[in-house]
C-alpha cells in the first residue's frame, strides 16, 4: 500500500510568513479567547515581541505536501490522521518567517480486523531566519485500501 522505500525521504522546505491575520482567524475557528492571540498590546504585556500563536497553529503552515500527495493521498487509499504532537524551543508569533523540513520518520504495516494497514509517521521541523529551532511536530497517519465492491453495492 505504502511505498516502504519512502522511510526517510524528506520534502522540499517550505517557507512560511506568520501573519497577524492568520493567527487570528486559527484563533477564532478553536474557539481561544485569551486576548495574547488577538490583540498586539496584550501579547506585549504578557512579554511576547507580538500577538502569539495557539500551540496547534502549525497545522496551518504550509509544508511536506509533496510527501503527502504521492505516499498517503492516491487513489483507493482511506487515511486518517490519528495522532498529532508540538514541541517548542519558543511561541510563534506573527511576523515570525518559518521555514518548515518534513521527513518521513517510519513506516509499518499492522494487521486489523478489516485487513492491512500501514502507520506512516511524519515529522515537521520549523526553524527561523536566524536557523534557530521555534517547533517540532510528529503525525501518525494511518493509512488503508478502500474495499473493494461492485458499483452500487453498500459496504459496511
Amino acid at each position: 500500500m505504502v511505498d516502504r522505500n519512502a522511510a526517510g525521504r524528506e520534502a522540499k522546505p517550505a517557507v512560511n510568513e506568520v501573519e497577524r491575520g492568520a493567527i487570528r482567524r486559527f484563533a477564532e475557528a478553536i474557539g481561544e479567547t485569551n486576548p495574547i492571540y488577538f490583540e498586539e498590546a496584550a501579547a506585549r504585556a504578557a512579554g511576547y515581541r507580538s500577538v502569539v500563536a495557539p500551540p496547534t497553529f502549525p497545522t496551518t503552515l504550509r509544508a511536506a505536501s509533496d510527501l503527502r500527495e504521492g505516499l498517503l493521498l492516491s487513489q483507493g487509499k482511506h487515511l486518517l490522521q490519528a495522532e498529532q504532537s508540538f514541541e517548542y524551543a519558543r511561541p510563534i508569533v506573527a511576523g515570525d518567517k518559518l521555514t518548515v523540513r518534513s521527513k518521513v520518520a517510519g513506516i509499518e504495516s499492522r494487521p486489523t480486523p478489516s485487513g492491512p494497514t500501514d502507520v506512516v509517521i511524519i515529522e515537521d521541523e520549523g526553524r527561523d531566519e536566524a536557523g534557530e529551532l521555534v517547533y517540532r511536530s510528529r503525525q501518525l497517519w494511518v493509512v488503508r485500501m478502500a474495499p473493494k465492491h461492485a458499483p452500487g453495492e453498500l459496504h459496511e
